[in-house]
């Protein structure tokens, strides 16, 4: 915001006020409701899956300390964790088919051509349910990356939930670090149940589309002190 508001100071023609004010409202939006959608799926998938849960549970207390706060530099030590959140990735894309791409010159992609100016969506969600990259792919499993080297910066085109290249989303260091910090945090401090004693296998996981994609039903769980 310094720079943006420097360069207006400094009368460049082609920004002003307005500009600024849209563009911190687009980089607000965005970056908000992506981190709570994945937020909120990450918690649904973890109750229909307790044993997941009982491990993350088991690592957060032998690494921090049952109930202590997690901090950015614990990530590093939270393996399971981190496969939490790729997983979600995976499963639950924030933007399924990310922000709209436009060939600059035409191209031959796997036997298509894209002429020069075409819009081209990259749908992330199809990528992460394809069962010729990933085993089981509708199934919840941890395991996949426990050990892996895959991560989300945009170099293993099999889980790109923040695009890659020249145009990788600029909030990825800090939504990576915000979510882990807030779920590890969640499932440290607190034991989870959902209202109206209902079975998590009763839980509507069926998607909605907004600015990102959130649980049609939205998640209603109780925290019970640890």
């Amino acid at each position: 915001m310094d720079t943006l508001i420097n360069v207006v100071e400094d009368g460049i023609e082609e920004l002003n006020k307005t500009h600024v004010t849209n563009l911190l409202l687009d980089l607000f939006v965005a970056g908000t409701d992506t981190t709570s959608s994945t937020l909120e799926w990450a918690m649904p998938e973890l109750l229909r899956n307790p044993q997941a849960l009982l491990k993350a549970k088991k690592e957060l207390d032998e690494a921090i300390g049952k109930g202590n706060p997690v901090e950015e530099s614990d990530i590093n030590r939270l393996p399971y964790l981190q496969a939490i959140i790729k997983e979600t990735f995976r499963m639950h894309p924030a933007v399924p088919l990310l922000l709209p791409r436009r060939a600059d010159s035409d191209a031959n992609l796997c036997g298509f051509k894209i002429p020069k100016g075409s819009q081209v969506l990259i749908n992330v969600w199809a990528i992460g349910r394809d069962p010729s990259i990933w085993d089981n792919p509708n199934s919840f499993i941890l395991d996949r990356f426990l050990g892996s080297e895959i991560d989300v910066k945009g170099r293993d085109f099999g889980l790109i939930p923040f695009g890659a290249g020249r145009r990788i989303c600029p909030g990825l260091p800090l939504a990576n670090r915000m979510l882990h910090l807030m779920l590890g945090s969640l499932i440290n401090y607190f034991d989870w149940k959902l209202e109206g004693e209902i079975s998590p296998n009763e839980m509507n996981m069926e998607e909605k589309y907004r600015i990102a994609v959130h649980m049609a039903t939205p998640l209603r769980a109780i925290p019970l002190l640890v």
